[in-house]
């Protein structure tokens, strides 16, 4: 059964339900059945994918050779490289790419980041140039609306290394009402929250970049959009936050802090060191950042819910760093009374941030903080925590492993990434099969995919754990290492699909390589 406890968000007693049952009964399997090779390793020559079902084509983001790889799928066992769509012809990098009955859309930034970039809009079958529209900074997800008549993109604004500039972050909202030939652009901003600092960061919103103001420091990273098209949830990754777009008045209307994981609970245990030789999971006096990359959204009796792949990231950069580790902080004793849990074996080698801990500024932390909570977690509109899979990931990661878990995507060293993120929940889609409602979640340094079944959001439950991954390969030495880094998700349902089977499309960007899973149903055993 589900393990429930109730937590304090933001003043707030929620019920909140965590944990997997190991004797869950599957529903689903997902099942490999096709996978295109690249043939570059660590190159990130598979990230974000799309499938158009119009040109029954999958949209690959190549950033190796700054393109989109087109794949043909007519057979999705056996994806063939058809041809690619160059981006550097418009400017920088492709970021990322998005497709809607035929038409793609690729985020595509400027010569340097700090720039304006733009989204391209192509034709799917012959990937000949309809038309450009300028976006802010650092365009780093673009997405159709579910009817296709907007296309919104999470400019995430980044600094320059040395930190003297830092554009704004935004979300531009580009309506396609009158055709691509005469869209029009707008920005949801956040220069309207510049004099609300104060209060942003008392409800626990990250704002701390050097002499940045909110707009500047708030940088979007993930979008999904709801079933009616009318509301965005934008993730602000650094800064542990999700943010609220009206979509038609192109207008943020709220930035929802999600608040902090508390690692000492036993069914939030972690294992938080790569110096302890081995399987170490427990209780540890730590809060974890949700800090969410991917996001993705659905509609329960009328409610929408949107759930978040909880990653973690630190800003650090040449011109500021907040990444530190727990042996070289001087923590408040008083708290942290016992010196132990600074050796390399315990806390010690535990990655934290200088930007919260000291709340009195005495130079003494009183609270120690992780980046990432190592989970998925699912959220009502209004931000509030309703589903959280605690050491799901961790544990069931290590009884699959043993020391081999928490690890790195390419090498093979077993426990290198415990002092850091854990195996690193990066991709996240939703999918809907025979009336239930599944959640598919990547994890980008271990590998593999965990599926929960997410109909009842908080009665939430473990499907399965699937990875191809062969730990006795080294990564870098040929296919047969399976795949690695699962960066990108695309569902496809059955009615859209190419086989009439609901699929599963993977970029993997250490690998680079493009997996297609076939997800077959299972009928409950009585």
């Amino acid at each position: 059964m589900n393990h429930w406890k109730t937590l304090a968000l933001a003043g707030i007693a929620l019920p909140i339900a965590f944990g997997f049952t190991a004797c869950q009964t599957t529903t689903v399997e997902l099942e490999q059945i096709g996978r295109y090779e690249s043939g570059l390793f660590a190159e990130s020559a598979a990230e974000i994918v799309s499938f158009d079902a119009y040109s029954n084509r999958v949209f690959v983001i190549n950033a190796k050779a700054s393109t989109v790889d087109v794949l043909g799928l007519s057979d999705p066992t056996a994806p063939v490289l058809l041809g690619s769509i160059d981006a550097k012809a418009l400017g920088g990098d492709a970021n990322s790419v998005d497709t809607h009955h035929g038409i793609v859309a690729v985020a595509i930034q400027g010569e340097s980041k700090q720039d304006n970039g733009l989204v391209a809009f192509y034709n799917a079958m012959d990937l000949s140039l309809i038309g450009q529209i300028e976006v802010g900074a650092l365009p780093d997800m673009v997405k159709f609306s579910p009817d296709g008549r907007y296309v919104l993109v999470a400019n995430e604004g980044e600094p320059n290394d040395d930190y003297s500039v830092d554009p704004e972050g935004s979300i531009s909202v580009i309506n396609l009402r009158r055709g691509i030939e005469n869209a029009r652009v707008r920005t949801a901003g956040f220069t309207d929250f510049n004099d609300k600092v104060d209060e942003l960061r008392a409800a626990g919103v990250r704002i701390y970049g050097p002499n940045a103001t909110v707009a500047q420091d708030l940088e979007p990273e993930y979008i999904t959009i709801s079933d009616d098209g009318r509301t965005a949830f934008v993730t602000l990754q650094e800064n542990n936050a999700v943010a609220k777009v009206d979509v038609r008045r192109a207008k943020v209307i709220d930035i929802l802090p999600l608040g902090y994981k508390d690692f000492s609970q036993p069914e939030n245990a972690i294992d938080a060191s790569n110096k302890d030789d081995g399987v170490n999971i427990k209780p540890w006096p730590v809060l974890g950042m949700y800090q969410p990359d991917s996001i993705d959204s659905y509609t329960i009796n009328g409610d929408t819910y949107f759930v978040t792949a909880n990653e973690g990231d630190a800003r650090d950069y040449g011109g500021y760093s907040e990444e530190v580790r727990v042996k070289d902080l001087v923590l408040d004793t008083s708290v942290y009374s016992d010196p132990s849990l600074q050796d390399s074996e315990n806390l010690g080698r535990l990655k934290t941030t200088t930007a919260l801990g000291d709340a009195d500024n005495d130079g003494k932390v009183e609270q120690i903080y992780a980046y990432g909570a190592r989970s998925f977690s699912i959220w009502n509109a209004s931000g509030d925590l309703v589903f959280d899979s605690g050491n799901d990931f961790e544990t069931i990661t290590a009884e699959r492993f043993g020391d081999k878990f928490n690890n790195n995507n390419d090498e093979n060293d077993g426990d290198s990434r415990s002092d850091d993120k854990g195996a690193e929940p990066e991709a996240i889609v939703l999918g809907k099969v025979l009336g239930k409602t599944y959640a598919f979640i990547g994890l980008e340094r271990m590998g593999g995919i965990m599926v929960y079944d997410v109909s009842v959001p908080a009665e939430t439950t473990f499907v399965e754990y699937i990875t191809n991954r062969n730990l006795d390969v080294d990564p870098g030495e040929g296919v047969d290492a399976g795949d690695l880094a699962p960066e990108g998700f695309e569902f496809v349902p059955a009615h859209k699909s190419p086989n009439g089977k609901p699929l599963l499309m993977v970029g993997n960007e250490v690998s680079g390589t493009t997996t297609i899973y076939q997800i077959i149903s299972k009928v409950p055993a009585q």
